[in-house]
């Protein structure tokens, strides 16, 4: 089994098609076939349900792809260690980030990160938090910027990025929508909410905030997965949103309201960086952390 195998192996997984495969590979669709069809000889077992028009992960192929992750990011992370003690920071920081986190700038982050490093190649991925934390246990991702993270989830290190409150935000024709208004928990009962789907960490903190405040909400008819659609729907008034503060301050939300939540439960959202252990983490995801740390968390 050769790391080259593996490679072709997780691309096949993750674009789950052999031409987009070969395509990110840059090799040909023949010979990522061959290798993956050496790959299932030696192990003596199917790794993909192969179609026409899908390919499916076979139960001994999801087995595999955890190890082959874990197996990848270790020979990226012994290659680049060994850079970093000759002085050469190369190889590649793949970061994980929540829509629209909190407490940094991904954008700025990753330009000052270039400038400074420019032969280390960056690869972003936008997921919901649930994701973020399985892959940096996988070693897929090198470090994440999440949301709402509970000690029970993550066990490794979590560096505070941000703090700050959950608000109503809701058009200017709705009941709420008064000057110096403050709605209390109980109030909320009965409206029609629009949130993201919950493996988002504004819908965790939303779902952990009605829980904590004994409100049972009614169902989230209009899930989305961008800020952008959710600001809309609020401003046609087909619900309101229970969403962290700085929402509220994006252009789109000019014109919508933010209510402050009342009552002795004020819903708070946070957002980390989440790290894998200190022995595992990557020479790229230290110097990023080192650009983070310049910033004091607010």
């Amino acid at each position: 089994m050769e790391l080259r195998q593996l490679e072709h192996f997780v691309a096949v997984a993750e674009e789950q098609h052999f031409t987009r495969a070969a395509e990110r590979l840059a090799v040909s669709q023949s010979g990522l076939s061959a290798s993956v069809r050496a790959l299932e000889h030696e192990l003596k077992t199917p790794l993909f349900s192969r179609t026409t028009r899908t390919v499916r992960l076979t139960e001994a192929g999801s087995a595999l792809l955890v190890e082959a992750e874990r197996t990848l990011a270790g020979a990226r992370a012994a290659r680049d260690a060994v850079d970093a003690v000759r002085g050469l920071l190369r190889g590649t920081l793949t970061l994980g980030v929540e829509q629209c986190v909190a407490g940094v700038s991904t954008a700025r982050l990753l330009a000052a990160f270039h400038r400074e490093h420019p032969h280390m190649e960056i690869r972003l991925r936008q997921e919901g938090t649930s994701s973020l934390l399985e892959g940096v246990a996988g070693g897929r991702l090198d470090l994440a910027f999440a949301a709402t993270v509970s000690p029970p989830e993550w066990r490794g290190e979590l560096v505070p990025l941000a703090r700050e409150p959950m608000v109503v935000l809701c058009a200017p024709g709705h009941r709420f929508a008064r000057e110096g208004a403050r709605v209390a928990w109980g109030d909320l009962r009965g409206e029609s909410f629009i949130d993201f789907h919950p493996d988002w960490g504004p819908r965790r903190a939303a779902d952990e905030a009605f829980a904590a405040a004994g409100v049972r909400r009614s169902t989230v008819a209009l899930e989305v997965n961008d800020v952008h659609s959710l600001l809309e729907l609020v401003h046609e008034g087909l619900g309101i949103a229970v969403v962290p503060h700085h929402f509220s301050r994006k252009p789109e939300a000019r014109d919508l309201v933010a209510v402050e939540l009342g009552g002795t439960r004020r819903p708070v959202y946070e957002s980390v960086v989440v790290l894998p252990p200190a022995r595992a983490m990557s020479p790229g995801a230290k110097a990023l952390m080192a650009l983070v740390r310049e910033t004091p968390p607010r």
